[in-house]
């Protein structure tokens, strides 16, 4: 069972953080977007499929290329989605999150955590297997460091761009730290706190979802990459202990910016890396991703972790992504 979490945040906005869309105004359009392709294998609402100035496509392309190899069925969680997609979604209550530098970007935190959990216990008792939890939202690995600084979690978060502007993000974190009146680490123990004060909507609803699945004894996937490690900080400080794996691409795990296995180990995860092979594939679109754009979004890692375990070669999974980018996007 896949489940995909999609929402928005005005942090995506600020200017140098995120290339989740050619501009602000497809960012926010962006987890539409990608929910659309993932469930559907097309647009169904969404005005046009995600992709860089530079022509890097959206994650989903090659989650959707793996679905239709493998066959996983999908759920979508509405976690404060600007536009809503047309195809069934679950809602868990959030609304699009706040610029992160405002005192309180995610004030019903709580309530979307709990939603959540309600939610996770519901699909593991249905499904009774292995949940993967992805997510898309543009900005969120900017949430995701201000998260990891208030709970006081050592976090380097990697990025949507070749170049990550880990200095911006951190001036964003503390300008958002000082605004809602909080030192670094003071909410340690306190996770749902942490969300309402310094994150975002979308993880609120994965520690949810996850926290129910554990709770039902259905082992769990975070399927990406350091946004999915911010929300594992969220589960320990929550007081979880469950076994939990991050399933994340080559690009994040070997990304020097970011501190996926320092910070996987401290938080007792296991990580499961897979290289897609995208770089030289001849596809100038697909090409982009091992060029350091992208890099992870809407449970990629996890998706490619699950065709390596159902046996399907990445060449297969390669030839599939490049299809689906011709036929929605044409010529890069």
């Amino acid at each position: 069972m896949f489940v995909l979490v999609a929402g928005t945040t005005e942090t995506a906005g600020i200017e140098g953080i995120s290339a989740a869309g050619a501009d602000p105004e497809a960012m926010a359009v962006t987890p539409t977007a990608d929910a659309e392709i993932l469930m559907d294998g097309d647009l169904v609402d969404a005005p046009a499929v995600p992709v860089s100035p530079s022509g890097c496509p959206t994650p989903a392309l090659v989650s959707r290329a793996v679905r239709e190899l493998v066959g996983f069925d999908v759920r979508v969680i509405d976690s404060g989605l600007t536009i809503e997609p047309g195809i069934t979604t679950r809602a868990v209550g959030g609304e699009p999150g706040d610029d992160v530098r405002t005192a309180e970007p995610v004030p019903n935190a709580g309530a979307i955590w709990d939603r959540s959990r309600t939610v996770g216990e519901n699909i593991a008792s249905e499904s009774g297997e292995r949940l993967y939890v992805g997510e898309t939202i543009p900005g969120g690995t900017t949430t995701a460091l201000g998260v990891a600084r208030a709970l006081d979690v050592e976090l380097s978060v990697s990025s949507s761009l070749p170049e990550n502007p880990t200095e911006r993000k951190r001036a964003v974190v503390r300008e958002g730290l000082a605004e809602s009146g909080i030192e670094p680490g003071e909410l340690a123990g306190q996770p749902q706190r942490a969300v309402r004060s310094l994150g975002d909507p979308v993880l609120a609803a994965v520690a949810g979802l996850a926290e129910g699945a554990l709770s039902s004894g259905v082992p769990v996937t975070l399927a990406g990459g350091t946004q999915l490690l911010a929300a594992a900080a969220l589960l320990r400080h929550a007081g979880i202990e469950g076994p939990l794996e991050l399933a994340t691409t080559r690009y994040v795990a070997d990304d020097p910016t970011a501190s996926v296995r320092a910070t996987a180990d401290a938080l007792d995860l296991s990580v499961t890396a897979t290289d897609p092979d995208f770089g030289g594939c001849g596809h100038a679109g697909i090409e982009r991703f091992a060029a350091g754009e992208g890099k992870e979004g809407v449970g990629m890692g996890g998706a490619l972790a699950l065709a390596r375990r159902s046996g399907i070669d990445r060449s297969a999974v390669r030839d599939r992504a490049v299809a689906l980018y011709d036929r929605l996007l044409g010529d890069p």
